[in-house]
């Protein structure tokens, strides 16, 4: 069974299954108190989360600059103190936000703000380099990423980024970067059982990119949780773009697909997670899952997928058939 996949034509490799570090950065507020954050978190059981995922096989950690305001960045760094060479960085850039006050201040989609953001993460990071270095702005215009171009190729001529991708759900959007890029090795973008975006996933295949896979659990839909979200976590007061969960509470109707689903997910003993995440590994062998995880336990169950591996064949076309009128 394969556990590595490639990062597109960078040719760096990683484990099948990364760790997406959104949740351990901690609250991070924006405008009129709405939480872009997963609530407080607990640094040390971070870092053993980290280290556990590591050990499970786990190498991609994808962050961000903006993740509780710099402070997924520190903690990632923290933990990866004296194993930095066993693991692949990603981050992201494109987002302002304040440390001491953990707000979200905004964008910047210039290259000046792209070389100090990098700057900045890396000395949070503890590191002198990034893996891969992501735009973080989806809806940004095609023209104004391009213009980024000969700012992240000179980052990579430095030494500073081996290669770099951007963060977005638009197909189109991906193909330009993805064209006018030479070191373009990735697209992050929504990709879960729920929301397959075979568009993005094409161009992928087009311009040899992975797919790095935000969302994979429907942020913690796809888990079966039933703990509800406190006022400092996203989901508790939900944006517009989350329509997973309505006023804290999974949206019935999307909690109505994930029972019309789960006896496919799970029909090999896998648990409700550990099928939607091998639904991933199935769908495409460029997809990368990058499911958030806060703690060793979370760390334990997503990660036996690496074992259990693809979902098997019968169970993926059932699973197809059933979403069917969910697919293009």
């Amino acid at each position: 069974m394969t556990t590595t996949r490639t990062l597109g034509r960078s040719g760096i490799e990683v484990g099948a299954i990364g760790m997406g570090c959104w949740a351990i950065g901690g609250p991070l507020w924006g405008d009129g108190g709405q939480p872009f954050g997963w609530g407080e978190v607990d640094d040390d059981e971070s870092i053993r989360t980290i280290h556990r995922a590591l050990d499970l096989g786990v190498t991609l950690f994808d962050t961000a600059s903006n993740y509780g305001a710099g402070h997924s960045e520190r903690v990632l760094g923290r933990a990866l103190a004296g194993r930095r060479s066993e693991a692949v960085i990603a981050t992201k850039f494109g987002n302002v936000s304040d440390e001491e006050t953990r707000r979200w201040l905004g964008t910047d989609a210039s290259g000046t703000f792209a070389v100090r953001s990098l700057e900045d993460s890396l000395r949070r990071l503890g590191t002198d380099h990034v893996d891969l270095y992501q735009l973080h702005i989806n809806e940004l215009p095609t023209s104004a990423a391009l213009d980024l171009v000969d700012t992240l190729e000179g980052l990579v001529d430095q030494g500073k980024i081996r290669a770099y991708g951007w963060s977005t759900d638009n197909a189109a959007s991906a193909e330009a970067f993805a064209a006018g890029g030479p070191h373009c090795a990735a697209i992050q973008h929504d990709e879960s059982v729920l929301s397959d975006n075979a568009a993005v996933l094409a161009v992928c295949d087009r311009h040899d990119l992975a797919s790095l896979n935000r969302g994979p659990l429907a942020m913690g839909l796809l888990t079966g949780s039933t703990r509800a979200p406190g006022a400092d976590d996203v989901r508790g007061r939900s944006p517009e773009w989350l329509r997973w969960y309505t006023d804290g509470r999974p949206t019935p109707e999307w909690a109505a697909r994930v029972e019309q689903v789960r006896a496919a997910l799970t029909a090999d003993g896998r648990t409700l997670a550990q099928g939607a995440l091998g639904w991933l590994l199935a769908r495409s062998p460029r997809t990368v899952p990058i499911p958030g995880l806060r703690t060793v336990t979370q760390a334990n169950e997503n990660l036996e997928t690496l074992k259990l591996g693809p979902l098997p064949p019968e169970a993926y076309a059932e699973v197809e058939n059933l979403l069917s009128d969910l697919r293009p």
